[in-house]
């Protein structure tokens, strides 16, 4: 069973405006990435990281207050770190405050270092962390401080290296071997992380862009609906009710206009709940279409047959209220236009799977394709009534009067 539209009305109610969507979902690629990147950084900080424990475990003979003090400035923010990667709470504050503890702790190494210990080929342990502490840039800084990083980082690296070998020729060798090795490794996981951040942030520009334009084509599709809507009420109920009053003559006259006015002020007073609906799909019997026809036929003061034909079925309720109200609207041209000469109508049912409804008067007629765009009274309350429910309006006339064929057929 279709959807009831004052419901579809309260589940569109509940989408974001343009601004919530925007702060809420419109950087939904970038947190992926940003999760993503986490949790490689993680995995590999965590390799890299056991490596240099075991190598920072293996001067345990050795360890004095600096290299202690050393091991806890660099492994604790490390561990920190791979937490808040892992949970992806915090990555940023923890990344941070690695990046410039490795960085400190870098700085001070030959306070650390044995100062007898030169040689070249004993790569201290600090040096496995060079890039996870690019990469801890990476996740906390700007672009432009994590390029700092990943030269700077090298270059202290390399720094403490050759003041530890006292800048002897052997340490200039090995140390330039390292420096620059690490150092293209930092620009190329910055310029990595820099891409996929960019093409995420271009994902969800895109994705922004399209709710945007599709929001303003629903809010214009709306509107339309609306105007359109709220039109055909003013036709079919207001301006009918003023038409009928001024023409009214007679107490009986009097009576149909004063009842005329009652509903179309009831439906003005319902008019966002009740006239955007103009019905349920709930089934109808047919047979009440022909009730609603007699009675306007009644209302308007004419006399005419509505002539029964073929089996009457069950339709929705929407398209049974459209289906009256645009026989309504032709009625009533017929006879504001025609006095109602020649009035005829005929409702033909087919079952369950649809119901015709034909309007015929021997008035002079009127040139159909010169209706004016602002003539509502048929573009709106006949052609875009039934349009809205997925049902046909012909109208055809010429000096031998009007038919006006309205058509519903179950889908």
């Amino acid at each position: 069973m279709p959807a009831d539209p004052l419901s579809i009305r309260q589940a569109w109610s509940q989408i974001p405006s343009p601004g919530a969507a925007e702060i809420e979902f419109e950087r939904f690629t970038g947190k992926r990435m940003e999760r993503i990147l986490a949790t490689v950084v993680a995995i590999g900080s965590a390799v890299l990281g056991a490596q240099a424990l075991i190598a920072a475990l293996g001067t345990i003979s050795q360890m004095d207050a600096p290299h202690v003090v050393a091991v806890v400035i660099v492994f604790v923010p490390l561990l920190v770190m791979l937490l808040a990667c892992l949970a992806g709470r915090g990555v940023k504050t923890a990344s941070g405050v690695f990046a410039v503890a490795y960085l400190v702790a870098l700085a001070a190494w030959p306070v650390v270092v044995d100062p007898s210990d030169k040689g070249a080929d004993a790569q201290p342990w600090i040096f496995f962390l060079v890039n996870v502490g690019v990469v801890a840039a990476m996740l906390a800084f700007p672009l432009r401080l994590q390029f700092v990083w990943a030269v700077g980082v090298p270059v202290v690296y390399g720094y403490v290296r050759l003041v530890q070998g006292e800048f002897s020729r052997e340490f200039w060798v090995k140390t330039a071997f390292d420096f620059s090795f690490t150092l293209i490794l930092g620009i190329v996981i910055i310029s990595l992380g820099w891409m996929f951040r960019s093409v995420a942030a271009g994902v969800d520009d895109a994705r922004g862009r399209a709710v945007a334009s599709y929001a303003a084509a629903a809010a214009a599709a709306a509107a339309e609906e609306e105007r359109v809507t709220m039109a055909a009420l003013m036709h079919d109920s207001v301006l009918a009710a003023l038409i009928a009053a001024e023409r009214a003559e007679g107490d009986r006259a009097r009576d149909l206009a004063v009842g005329m006015a009652r509903e179309a002020l009831t439906r003005l007073a319902n008019t966002e709940a009740a006239v955007a609906q103009e019905g349920s799909d709930d089934p109808v019997g047919a047979a009440q279409i022909v009730v609603e026809l007699r009675r306007a036929l009644s209302e308007q003061g004419v006399d005419a047959i509505v002539e029964e034909r073929g089996g009457i079925g069950l339709i929705p309720g929407r398209a049974a209220r459209a289906l009256v109200l645009a026989a309504r609207q032709a009625i009533g041209n017929s006879v504001a236009h025609a006095q109602g000469r020649g009035l005829h109508i005929v409702a033909e049912g087919r079952g369950d799977e649809g119901i015709t409804v034909t309007i015929v008067d021997s008035g002079p007629g009127f040139d159909v394709d010169a209706i004016g765009e602002d003539r509502l009274g048929i573009r709106a309350s006949i052609l875009a009534r039934m349009a809205g429910v997925a049902g046909t309006a012909t109208i055809e006339s010429d000096d031998s009067g009007t038919t006006v064929v309205l058509g519903w057929e179950r889908g």
